[in-house]
């Protein structure tokens, strides 16, 4: 479970690797997060002041689905889950930028705070109602 931290149930939001289950969104997030986090520190340069829009607004539709699923408002999709991912992972290539600058950044503890609480509080929900 350390590679998917989904339970067997939930595998189908796994890739399997080597044999093992991995979280498909995680597998796709993290690296993709490392390569745009290099880029953007190293290669493009855009005024800091759209940080704000891109790392409020890149999330946003990942955030709504993994809300929305958890809420079972919407099956799950890996072709959905993938494709949302990667703005999220650009958003967080900014912020791992950001963060690397400055530890106290309020930008980026806002928006991790503000929509890892939400995803939380959306898991939470799902974990503690009853299954129909």
């Amino acid at each position: 479970m350390w590679l998917s931290h989904h339970w067997p149930d939930e595998y189908d939001r796994c890739a399997v690797v080597g044999g093992r289950h991995v979280c498909r969104r995680c597998l796709v997030l993290y690296p993709a997060s490392l390569v745009a986090a290099v880029v953007l520190a190293h290669v493009v340069a855009w005024p800091e002041r759209l940080d704000e829009w891109f790392v409020w607004l890149l999330p946003l539709p990942s955030v709504l689905e993994f809300v929305a699923e958890q809420l079972r408002l919407v099956q799950h999709s890996p072709r959905r889950q993938v494709l949302l991912t990667f703005p999220l992972a650009v958003a967080c290539g900014c912020l791992y930028v950001r963060y690397l600058r400055d530890h106290s950044d309020s930008l980026v503890w806002s928006v991790v705070l503000t929509y890892g609480g939400l995803c939380l509080l959306s898991w939470f929900v799902r974990a503690f109602r009853p299954r129909r």
